[in-house]
């Protein structure tokens, strides 16, 4: 196994998903307002849940 990377996708990830979680754990009102700007942005559409 390669021990001499350059980059660590995995590890940058990991980084990314923990500096979210703690912007948002305390405050998921700001999390709702981000994403609904970006749906807006964007154009996207929340999608209906699926029944099986």
């Amino acid at each position: 196994m390669k021990t001499n990377k350059q980059y660590d996708a995995v590890k940058a990830m990991r980084e990314i998903r923990e500096k979210l979680s703690e912007k948002y754990w305390k405050h998921p009102d700001l999390l709702k307002q981000e994403m609904e700007a970006i749906r807006k942005k964007y154009g996207l559409k929340v999608a209906a849940p699926k029944v099986d």
